[in-house]
């Protein structure tokens, strides 16, 4: 089967290095500045080893058939962009494979390709140093995947074939919309943490954060329940131990990145749970300062 994977950076760059050491038939979707990063090869610095590979590497305008898995790993602000470089890339029994933060992909992929979607989420960190290497942050690397419906198809079990033993944990779920929400909650409570009070989960608790921290994860989680997907009482209270614990140094990519000063996935892990809640009713005052902040964020930077 061949693999497309769409961005060579942290998330696209590891799992994409990772089935290319294993053998597995990998091409890169790549735009010229990155393209130029990789001329010297692909490099991962990782606690499970480092490695390099020489990727093979495609532009848009390169493509000229069909792949059989094409996994999206791009921010979620790019995904227009994104959608319309894979057009050539995409046929008849194609599997796109998003591992973007949110929901709200999701119908723009449907909308546009249909059936070539499945569902997908990792759960990976990691970063691109200053020479453009890929740095993997901690020892978690889960892929996972499945149909959207719940279904057990013969191309889930191709693509579950496909994507075992190739380095990193990958997994085939049968409740992977279920996963998808829960881990919306967890970025969007985090974020909203990290963002707001300007630090790590760990110093927000010293400054007497908990119950602010718990009351967060309340209100994303109230959303969940009221779009049809409860959060399990597991999720809740690992979720809530997680967001509270002493000392942690846990951190959010969209806070990196505001930190950092560029672009962030504020609409997309925000924005969009915030207009869910209020079309639902629901008070979000929380979830409704983050929108503001990023939202001047957003602007400040652009102006």
């Amino acid at each position: 089967m061949r693999i497309l994977i769409v961005g060579a950076g942290s998330t696209g760059g590891y799992f994409g290095g990772r089935l290319a050491q294993a053998g597995r038939d990998v091409t890169f979707l790549v735009r010229a500045a990155r393209a130029a990063q990789l001329a010297g090869g692909l490099h991962v610095v990782s606690p499970h080893g480092n490695f390099s590979i020489t990727p093979k590497l495609v532009a848009a305008a390169q493509i000229e058939r069909a792949f059989d898995v094409v996994l999206l790993t791009v921010k979620a602000f790019s995904l227009g962009a994104a959608l319309d470089d894979i057009a050539p890339a995409v046929g008849q029994e194609t599997m796109i494979l998003p591992v973007l933060n949110g929901m709200k992909h999701v119908d723009a992929i449907a909308g546009r390709f249909g059936n070539a979607l499945i569902g997908g989420l990792s759960k990976i960190g990691g970063t691109l140093d200053g020479q453009g290497r890929v740095v993997q942050l901690s020892p978690l690397h889960d892929l996972t995947y499945g149909e959207m419906n719940g279904a057990e198809t013969p191309r889930m079990r191709a693509l579950d074939s496909l994507l075992q033993n190739a380095g990193f944990d990958a997994r085939l779920s049968p409740d992977i919309t279920q996963e998808m929400w829960e881990k919306w909650v967890l970025l969007a409570a985090a974020g909203g943490i990290n963002c707001l009070m300007r630090g790590t989960i760990g110093q927000v608790e010293a400054a007497g954060g908990a119950d602010f921290a718990r009351a967060f994860l309340d209100e994303c989680a109230a959303v969940a329940t009221a779009e049809g997907h409860p959060p399990s009482a597991g999720f809740m209270n690992t979720t809530r131990a997680m967001l509270t614990a002493k000392g942690s140094p846990m951190t959010t990519s969209m806070y990196r990145d505001m930190m950092a000063g560029n672009e962030v996935e504020a609409d997309q892990i925000i924005g969009d749970l915030f207009r869910r809640a209020q079309m639902h009713g629901l008070a979000s005052p929380l979830l409704g300062a983050a929108h503001v902040h990023l939202s001047l964020y957003q602007k400040g930077r652009a102006g």
